[in-house]
Parts: structure tokens; sequence; C-alpha cells
């Protein structure tokens, strides 16, 4: 089991870190298969307004409901959640690491990306996570205490990934 994880209280933060990371690694020939949420320094952020960039080709996939200004509460759909889970599922068995951009409620809860993760465990496959630390306790009981910090570096997570991409870990 290979899982290192970002965790920073900005989340912007860690969100770039993990996507100039995945740039890097698709410029570099590294396969991945997994899920980035871009930072657009253009566009005002949204706190609840979830739109991932599924790897390796980029495609955006929106995960939030559209809420009306002012109407409080959890903007993520579930459904378009597990939808983009069913394509890293299928991209998975040809990747050489996987990025979850967020390790968070839906993942302690045994949903989300926590299925990819294991199923990347079991194959040998590195896994990169980022996380709050709200969810690092829930990451760390799923790892059994093994996942392994990284700083909100991208020079240095990119430096791990691609040193973990090329020397797989036996399943």
């Amino acid at each position: 089991m290979d899982i290192r994880y970002v965790c920073s209280d900005d989340e912007r933060r860690t969100d770039a870190v993990l996507t100039g990371v995945a740039e890097r690694a698709a410029r570099a020939g590294i396969g991945l298969a997994g899920t980035v949420q871009p930072v657009d320094p253009d566009l005002a952020q949204e706190k609840c307004h979830i739109v991932l960039a599924l790897l390796p080709d980029g495609a955006r996939h929106d995960i939030s409901f559209p809420l009306q200004p002012g109407v409080t509460g959890c903007r993520l759909d579930a459904g378009a959640l597990e939808q983009a889970v069913l394509v890293v599922h299928e991209r998975l068995p040809g990747a050489q690491g996987l990025v979850v951009n967020k390790f968070g409620k839906q993942e302690a809860a045994g949903r989300g990306l926590v299925t990819a993760i294991g199923d990347a465990c079991a194959r040998g496959i590195p896994v990169l996570v980022g996380v709050s630390p709200a969810w690092l306790d829930a990451l760390l009981a799923f790892s059994d205490g093994q996942a392994q910090p990284l700083p909100a570096d991208e020079e240095r997570v990119f430096a791990w990934l691609r040193d973990a991409c090329s020397h797989p870990a036996t399943a």
C-alpha cells in the first residue's frame, strides 16, 4: 500500500498542487487515473461548487447541484459523483498512478472514490490524495495509519509521484 496525501488548511492550495502534478505527469508520459479539482484564478470560487477534471484527459465533470443564490446546504450531487467514480474505475487498470482530489465525507463513509483507492492499493498502484485537516483522521483510519504526508509543494509531490510510478510496488 503506497498512499501519500497532501493536507493543507487552504483547499485551493491542495487543489492547485494536485492539478499541477497531474499536468506535469501527463507531459512526462505518466499514465494517471483519478480526479483533480482545477483552480481557475480568473473565476470566483464558490465554496461547494465542485467541477472535477477526470484523468488522464482532463474532461470536466460538474458534480454539484445548481442552487439558487442565498440557498445554503450541500451542493454535492452524489449521482454525478458516482458517474465520475465509474469513469475512474474504468481507467484504473491502465494507470500507473491514482490521484484523488479529496478524501472527504463521502470517502469517510465508504463511498466516493474509496473503492478506487483500495483497488489501486491492491494492484500496487501508488495513490496520491488531497485531504483537509478535518478529514485527515478518517483517511488515516482507512489506511490503517499507513498513509504518509507530502508537503503542499508541487515540485516535491511530483518528484515522489514520478519515482513511485517508475518503481511500482508489488501487489
